[in-house]
């Protein structure tokens, strides 16, 4: 039986997508993505959180990432978690967490700034 496995993040792509076609002849293409969270501190601060994650597509998703994703455009994904573990040149046991998208949405051209979002969450405090 499965988990629920299932993920839905906004962010900028913060360089241009790579494609890939497998050995099986499937298409890959991966990117990655930042996204941003703004909140207060205790001492209500405004403070600014980055996280960097790369994200998968295959088939004809990949195809379609491949050729309209340019670094900067801001994106909606939906996915699911999937761990990557390998070993290093140094034989050390690697691994991080990357997004297998099963939808992508291309957002408005128009990108807020980090102070449009900050705006907001004061409005929203």
């Amino acid at each position: 039986m499965n988990n629920l496995n299932s993920i839905l993040i906004e962010g900028n792509v913060t360089k241009d997508p790579e494609i890939f076609v497998t050995s099986h002849g499937s298409s890959l293409c991966k990117f990655p993505i930042a996204s941003n969270r703004i909140y207060r501190s205790k001492e209500q601060e405004l403070l600014e959180e980055t996280s960097f994650i790369i994200i998968e597509t295959w088939g004809p998703l990949a195809e379609h990432c491949g050729t309209y994703l340019l670094k900067g455009k801001r994106v909606r994904i939906v996915g699911r978690l999937k761990q990557e573990r390998w070993q290093n040149e140094e034989n050390q046991m690697r691994e991080r967490f990357v997004i297998v998208a099963e939808h992508v949405e291309f957002q408005n051209d128009q990108v807020m700034s980090s102070q449009q979002e900050a705006r907001e969450v004061e409005d929203e405090a």
